[in-house]
Parts: C-alpha cells; structure tokens; sequence
C-alpha cells in the first residue's frame, strides 16, 4: 500500500506552503532595488554563500544566539528545528534506503511506518533507523514539554514575561503542539500492533497503550497527525512562524551586503516576517522591567506593522536604546525600522530650524563639537577642554558660542527634513576648520556624524581622542586608587561598540573601575533618551535608579560615564552616588606636566573666536 486518504490534509498543507514560500521568495528578490539585485548576484557564488548557509545551520536549526541567553531556553528552540528537521531527513533516507523501486511521493518519508511494517528489507540499517527516528521524536516532545511549561512558567526559562499571541498565532502555535504528540501516539500504536519502533514508541506501545483498542485507534491516530500538520501549514504564513522561511532569505541578503534603508522597502517585509515575536525583546527593554510597560516593544510594534499600522503609541513609546537590537536573536534592524515609521508619521512637522549665526571660528588640527547636551552640562566641556590644552592640541570649538544639535534626536524622532538642514549646517563647519578629526563628547553626536555626515576626517569620542594623548605620553595623571563603577551609555557602547577605550582609558589613568566587568553586556539606559517623549520625568527617573541599582557597587566613590546626557539624567535622579564625566575625573587627577604650561596659555587664546 503507498496511498491512503488520511494522507489528504498533510498534502494539501505541504503543497499550499511550499508554492507560498516559493512565489514570496520571488516576489520579495524580484521587487529588492536593482543595485540590491545586482549586488546578491555578483556575490551569490562566492564564500558569503557558505557563510549564509553556515550561519542558516547555527541560527536556523541550533538556535546559538538563543543558547547564549538561556541553556534551557536554547534548548527548547534547537530541540523543536534541529529535531524536526533531523527526522524528516531520516524519514527520506528510509524511504530511500527500502527497496521498492520507484519515486517516494512526498507524504511517503513522513508515514512510513503507517505504510511500512516490516522493515527487515533495510538489513544492517533497521537497528540505526528505529533507533534515531525515536531519539529525535523525543528531543522534538521534550522541546514541545518546554514550550508549554514556558506558558506558565517562563521564568524557568529566562524569560520574564511571554509574548501575548494574536488568533492566527493561536492557531498555528496549538497545531505545532499537536504535531508530535499525536505523531507519537500513532507511531506508538503502530509499534504496539507491528513491533515497528524502538525504545521510546515501542515502550509505549507494547507496554503502556497495550491495553487500548489500538486496531481501532490506528487509522484515528494518524488522521490526526495529518490533520495537525496540515493546519499548522495551511496557518503558518499568516502567523509568527512564517518567520523559518523568511530568516533563511534574510540571513542570505544580510551576508550579500543588503541593508535596511532610510525608508521602508522590500528588504524591511522581510525583516518583519523574520521576527518570531519570540518576546526576548519584552525582557532586554527597561520599559518593561522599570515602569511595566510591555506592550510596545518590538515583538508587538514588528507584528502591527507586518499587519497593518502601529498606533502612535505602539510606536512613540521606545527609548531607542538598542537594546532590544542587541537581544534579538534573528539580528532585525528594529530601530532603524521604528525610525523610518515615526518618519512617516511624524508627531509634528518641522520645515525649517533656526541657527545661531555671524561666528568665524579659527582653523586647527582638530574640531571639537559639544553638542545640545555638552552645552546643557557645561562641566563636561570644561573639563574636556582643560585636557586638550594640558595636552597642547591644536584644536577650534566649532559650536562654542551657540548650541547647534548634530541631528540625531531629530532623526529619532522623524524629522528628516529639519534634520538635513543642521547636517549641511555642521558640515559647513567642520569643513571650514579645516580639522584633520572631529572629536565630540556626545555618543549621540559621535553616532551621527560616523553614520549621516560622510565626513573625510576621523570621528571620534573623546573617551577614544583621550586614551589617543594618554599613550602618546601627552596626558599625564596622579595615581588616585579611586574605585569607580564605569557606566555604558546606550549609544557609545551599543551604537558605536566603543566599551573598551573608556575602561582602557580609566586604568591608565590610575583610576580602578570597579564591577565593569560584570555590567559590560547589559549598557542599561539611563532613561534621558531623545529617542522618547511620552513618559513623565519621574518615569525617566525611576530608570535611572533602576539602573543604579544594578550596576553600583558599595565600595564605589563615583559613577563614571561618557554621555553627558547620562551625567545629567543621573545626577538629577539621585543623590545616592555622584556622578562625573570620564573627562571630569581624568581632570581631577590630572598631572600637569611644567613644560606644558606656556603652550596651554597660548592654545586657549588661539582659541578665542572672532565675530564676523
């Protein structure tokens, strides 16, 4: 016998699935730019195609990036595709390996213990076959098991908060759950009635259901695993797990070089149906953990607009600190993604911005740039400029006499046009310096200038242009012994992946950072962000203490950061610790070096600027 109706249901769901996969695939490479096209097919045979493939196995099938988070978690994600996938490969081989002479159909592999009693045709292989295929069917239910005790339980397995799932997700969710154990069941009754399993289905059979009615329960039992499969199929690519298939396309396209743009795109459809709404990203946001809002992170901003539209407030409410980026296992460009929607829909409309005008500033080897927040704590830039003049650099304050913002918290916020405006502005500037590097105080600034100015010259942090001086032996510093506890702002560490020159640069100053090892990964926000304005300050202050909390150390005499936004949120949020700048407390003890002192005072009064 190779065909029984019960086979319908699966059919009709694995027919309906892969022609969807197939025209979506060529509907999405069909509609990328023609430079995206141009560019898959002049790398599509190259070593990025072995690297997608690589990284489709480790992501795809063994879930590395969720491992790394959570054993448990990992394991239940791998158990579930590497299991699954490893039994229909076995399934195949089987059906291959038993000699019938003619082309398997595609439901054949999957029922062939229902179509195939006696396996003494595959000789030596009989033992291994049974063996493995009931090894894998119990990794597959031990993985099920963990994702429904994670429904209750969730914190067993890392994860505070679920997901909260929409109907179609619902659907496909309780048929995936369905599949194997009702795969099970029906192997098992098999195995009972035929002594077709092995240790796992056989046990069962013949020692646990031996006393059900199994002649009548056998067709029943592998109707509704049929059935089960092909709901779950027939759902599929209208609910969270159409995101198999779209993580394989994306992993390919990010190897060749495509990239999320400016505006939505082809490439951003793909992204969203690659989201799982696994709800790791609940956890990795601090509105969840600080101020238990947790309905608009990723997860549920990602699947709205795969849908349909966020609401303003699906939208509006995220810090756009990158957190949820770094915790994503697929790697979608999340913030890039909300950022080109609030662009769409901006909160107001900007059409033009006011600057401040009739300054000539002198032309040096290095521009520094304070920026909106350098100008709102002052402190900061003092202390940074004294550095520069202890160190004798040429250097010219381009926004010295006017705060002129970089650009970013507009472009956060959606405000493209205005944000183009102050770009030209303060490319204007910079070129006019004639600086060979831009050195800025602002992460945010930094960011902006690395990613949106196209700039000739260097960009740097000064936590980077400061360790620059200090190992050329231009900075010198008093040994203090003071133990500080160094802080990650959100942009420096996550947006510019600069973690290690401010410790670097604290050490060699004689300064031990205490407990930095252990809050290096977690870059906690300090709740100031630009990036949201929809929460009260007393919000943004209960984060700050939050993040205190978990990142201070008793034995601590100061908070360092290199943000002075940060420097501020967490200044005003507490009295608990105070906090400084990194340019501040490298000041503090700070070792003038005599030789330094005539070329200081003539270096700040190169530095005087001259009105027009």
């Amino acid at each position: 016998m190779r065909y029984h109706p019960f086979t319908l249901p699966f059919s009709i769901g694995l027919g309906f699935i892969v022609l969807y996969i197939v025209v979506m695939w060529t509907i999405w490479i069909i509609r990328l730019s023609r430079r995206e096209q141009k560019i898959v097919w002049k790398r599509l045979f190259s070593l990025r195609t072995v690297s997608a493939i690589w990284e489709s196995i480790r992501e795809g099938l063994l879930h590395r990036n969720i491992f790394k988070r959570n054993i448990l978690l990992g394991y239940m994600h791998m158990s579930l595709a590497f299991g699954w996938f490893m039994l229909i490969v076995l399934g195949n081989l089987e059906a291959r390996l038993y000699p019938h002479g003619v082309i398997n159909p595609p439901f054949y592999p999957i029922f062939f213990e229902f179509f195939r009693h006696d396996l003494t045709p595959l000789h030596e292989y009989e033992e291994i076959f049974t063996f493995l295929m009931d090894f894998f069917l119990l990794m597959v239910i031990s993985g099920v098991s963990l994702a429904f005790f994670k429904r209750f339980r969730s914190r067993t397995l890392g994860m505070k908060r679920t997901t909260r799932h929409i109907l179609i997700d619902r659907i496909a969710i309780t048929a995936l759950w369905f599949i194997f154990p009702l795969r099970l069941f029906a192997e098992s009754v098999t195995a009972g009635l035929y002594n077709t399993g092995h240790f796992f289905t056989n046990f069962l059979g013949q020692w646990v259901i031996y006393n059900l009615p199994l002649d009548y329960l056998y067709y029943p039992a592998w109707w509704a695993y049929s059935i089960a499969l092909g709901v779950f199929f027939i759902t599929m690519p209208f609910s969270r797990y159409m995101h198999i298939p779209a993580e394989i396309l994306l992993i390919f396209l990010r190897k060749y070089g495509v990239k999320e743009k400016d505006t939505h795109s082809t490439f951003t459809k793909i992204e969203l149906s690659a989201c799982s709404r696994c709800g790791i990203c609940i956890d990795a946001c601090q509105l969840s953990t600080s101020l238990n809002i947790s309905d608009t992170q990723p997860a549920y901003f990602i699947r709205d607009l795969r849908y349909s539209q966020p609401s303003e407030r699906l939208r509006e409410t995220c810090m756009m600190c990158m957190r949820c980026l770094e915790a994503c296992p697929v790697g979608i460009e999340i913030t890039r993604i909300r950022e080109n929607e609030r662009r769409e829909y901006p909160l107001f409309t900007s059409t033009s911005y006011s600057y401040i005008n009739g300054y000539k500033y002198p032309k040096a080897k290095v521009a520094f740039f304070a920026g909106c927040m350098g100008h709102l704590t002052p402190s900061v830039i003092k202390s940074t400029l004294a550095l520069l003049d202890a160190a004798g650099v040429d250097y010219t304050f381009i926004d010295k006499n006017g705060s002129i913002c970089c650009g970013r918290p507009l472009q956060m916020n959606g405000q493209a046009d205005a944000a183009k405006q102050l770009i030209a502005k303060n490319n204007h500037l910079i070129v006019e310096s004639g600086a060979e590097v831009l050195v800025t105080s602002c992460p945010i600034c930094a960011r902006e200038f690395a990613s949106s100015y196209h700039l000739t010259i260097p960009v740097l942090h000064h936590s980077q242009y400061l360790l620059q001086l200090t190992k050329q032996n231009r900075l010198r510093f008093n040994q203090s012994g003071l133990k500080v506890t160094y802080h990650d702002p959100c942009e420096l560490s996550r947006g510019l992946n600069i973690t290690r020159e401010p410790r670097e640069l604290l050490q060699n100053a004689a300064i031990l950072s205490n407990g930095s090892k252990e809050i290096e990964s977690k870059s906690l926000c300090c709740g100031g962000s630009l990036g949201i304005t929809n929460i009260s300050m007393t919000d943004r202050y209960k984060i700050a203490n939050n993040t205190l909390d978990e990142i201070v150390t008793e034995s601590s005499s100061y908070l360092v950061t290199a943000c002075p936004m940060c420097r501020k949120t967490f200044t005003n949020a507490q009295e608990k610790i105070k906090v400084l700048d990194i340019a501040e407390i490298l000041e503090k003890n700070l070792n003038f070096a005599p030789e330094k002192a005539s070329d200081k005072v003539q270096t700040q009064a190169k530095h005087q600027a001259v009105t027009t």
